[in-house]
């Protein structure tokens, strides 16, 4: 069995479960910045592709691995992978559901505080050798607790459910859109409430984005829904940038309907220098923060991930169904 893999041996080398060597698998790298189609084409009996979810999956590289019988993302997402073309080859494509639910959900956490208690303006005036000035104008400001926001999550899957669960002790009233609205029982266990998208941006004081990039969620935050929100509140992205319209959250920026933006993603990714969420204007850059795309980015996350690619891949080799299969095989 040979798997080609989209991405860097040291990560697989570093994360191998106990078990893999057992499968006598060959591995073959396509490290990144490498050529995906040309690594395909040098490995055309591959049986098992893992791919990096920042990399596209398309019907170009399906054409190269005529052997192919699993495509497995590295991560969570998979809106990179061409799901139809491969549905329509009855080659697989899984994902890692709830491997870095834990990781992401204290990720979000720790953006809401920086962007609500002054996490990198106040590092760099202590740098500037400004703390007094910052810290007078702080106490002046009447800078607000976590435990006083109203939180919305926008979808509620296993981050988002894990996020709930890590701000339910702060004392934040939280709401949470999805399309399908849970059982009475869940929004107990979990303190939230259920709203529609625009009354949840417009009640909310933190807007959290927590679901997958497809057709209907693409774009999700565009200007339609900036019109809707609470002025002032701050938008948090750890889940995808493609979730976001770029020149609508600045223009947001720019308005001061949006009060700030805590983005763990953007799109695209790499994120160049003059994205326009990242090139803004002095006065409006300060109400920004950024992380690059680290929040699942934990040794736990990766052990999980790892341990469910390897075990997808026993399945294989065995012919049997896969686990999370996200292409409706």
């Amino acid at each position: 069995m040979k798997i080609l893999v989209f991405g860097p041996k040291a990560r697989y080398d570093a994360y191998l479960p106990d078990f893999a060597p057992a499968l006598g698998a060959e591995l073959v790298f396509c490290p990144l910045g490498g050529s995906p189609r040309q690594a395909a084409a040098d490995n055309a009996d591959a049986q098992i592709l893992f791919t990096d979810p920042i990399t596209d999956t398309g019907k170009d590289i399906m054409d190269l691995l005529p052997n192919l019988k699993l495509i497995q993302s590295e991560g969570v997402a998979y809106n990179r992978v061409d799901l139809e073309q491969a549905r329509r080859r009855g080659i697989f494509v899984c994902n890692n559901k709830g491997c870095n639910a834990a990781s992401v959900a204290e990720h979000t956490v720790m953006l809401m505080l920086m962007a609500l208690r002054h996490g990198i303006t106040g590092h760099n005036a202590v740098k500037e050798g400004r703390q007094i000035q910052m810290k007078e104008a702080v106490m002046a400001s009447g800078a607000p607790e976590l435990g006083e926001q109203i939180v919305g999550l926008v979808g509620f899957g296993d981050i988002a459910q894990a996020t709930a669960l890590r701000l339910k002790p702060f004392g934040c009233r939280m709401y949470y859109y999805s399309l399908h609205r849970r059982a009475p029982e869940v929004e107990q266990e979990f303190g939230v409430e259920y709203l529609p998208l625009e009354e949840l941006a417009a009640v909310c004081d933190i807007l959290s984005l927590h679901c997958a990039v497809n057709d209907q969620t693409r774009n999700m935050v565009n200007a339609h829904l900036v019109a809707q929100m609470k002025p002032g509140i701050i938008l948090v992205n750890t889940a995808r940038g493609d979730l976001v319209d770029n020149q609508a959250v600045r223009q947001g920026l720019l308005s001061g309907r949006i009060g700030g933006i805590a983005m763990d993603t953007l799109a695209p990714e790499p994120t160049p220098a003059d994205h326009p969420l990242v090139d803004l204007p002095p006065e409006i850059a300060p109400r920004a923060i950024y992380s690059p795309h680290l929040g699942g980015n934990t040794g736990g996350s990766f052990r999980r991930a790892h341990a469910n690619m390897w075990n997808n891949a026993r399945l294989i080799q065995e012919g049997k169904r896969p686990n999370f299969v996200v292409n409706g095989l």
